[in-house]
């Protein structure tokens, strides 16, 4: 190998080397640990009171341990999502950490005290996560069937609605939050607590009503009743490359992230906050879900 060619050579293996490095620090510090994204949606769902206009804050896998999403990480979202003013805020589940590589737990009495600050006038409603049943605060420590998380809840402020609903009224105009069981996890030597039918049971009027699920399968399931999903889970991939995408994409039947809309129907996937099997974001970072959800129509585009 000529000086020129051997120089050339280790030019690329350093550059590489430096922009590997780069990367990771990037995915691994950057992105997950001190991002933080408010992505707005307004949505006209089919079926919304007409005038009924509902502002929310959708947190979504919260995935709280050290040093990504510590309490102080934790209380810092809040206080934004409290800034964005919202008639109601959403809680979608896993709360409980997702990985164990360079981490320390942080129990749901350390979690639940940033969550309680909180504010909506319309309050503050969760659902639980698959993390949340299968361990305790990190992968590996045993479950207690979710007891940490409701008590953390609880200790929040927040109600959890577990296969139930909750009747709201803003302006005088009344709408149902409906939310669902985990799909894929619960009590030890039981089945997932999902149950549609009897979170839907729990409505008793026709005012329209929204779904919250952890899970984006919940919205393929659900009637046409239900105006809106919310959903969480997937972390929008957690690293937005290609590859990775196409693999999401097949494991969760193309739900994985943004708003989608099937037959007139309207599902939103949060990115969420935390991470699992390793703390790695890339290009997809923590993000607070700013949603207008509106019954007026949008005004047809004039020529």
């Amino acid at each position: 190998m000529t000086s020129i060619s051997r120089r050339v050579f280790l030019q690329t293996v350093g550059g590489a080397a430096w922009a590997s490095a780069a990367f990771g620090s990037y995915a691994i510090a950057l992105e997950p640990g001190f991002r933080l994204e408010v992505t707005p949606y307004h949505v006209f769902p089919r079926g919304w009171t007409p005038g009924l206009r509902v502002r929310a804050a959708v947190l979504s896998d919260i995935h709280a341990c050290e040093p990504w999403m510590s309490p102080s990480r934790i209380r810092a979202i809040c206080e934004v999502a409290n800034a964005l003013q919202p008639d109601v805020v959403f809680l979608l589940g896993d709360y409980s950490g997702g990985h164990t590589f360079m981490t320390q737990p942080v129990t749901p009495e350390q979690w639940s005290e940033p969550l309680s600050i909180l504010r909506a006038p319309l309050g503050v409603y969760a659902v639980l996560g698959n993390h949340d049943w299968m361990h305790g605060p990190l992968p590996g420590m045993p479950s207690d069937d979710a007891e940490g998380v409701k008590r953390g809840l609880a200790l929040a402020g927040a109600r959890l609605l577990e296969n139930d609903a909750a009747r709201l009224v803003k302006d005088g105009a009344p709408f149902w939050v409906v939310g669902v069981g985990d799909q894929i996890a619960g009590p030890r030597g039981l089945p997932p607590t999902a149950d549609i039918p009897k979170a839907l049971a729990r409505v008793g009027d026709d005012a329209p009503a929204l779904l919250l699920a952890h899970e984006p399968h919940a919205f393929r399931l659900a009637p046409a009743r239900v105006s809106l999903t919310l959903a969480g889970h997937t972390h929008g991939g957690q690293i937005n490359i290609p590859y990775v995408q196409n693999r999401f994409a097949r494991v969760f039947d193309d739900l994985v992230y943004g708003h989608i809309v099937e037959g007139g129907r309207d599902l939103i996937i949060s990115a969420g906050l935390g991470t699992t099997h390793a703390p790695v974001r890339f290009m997809r970072p923590p993000e607070i879900v700013d949603l207008t959800i509106d019954g007026a129509a949008p005004l047809a585009a004039t020529i």
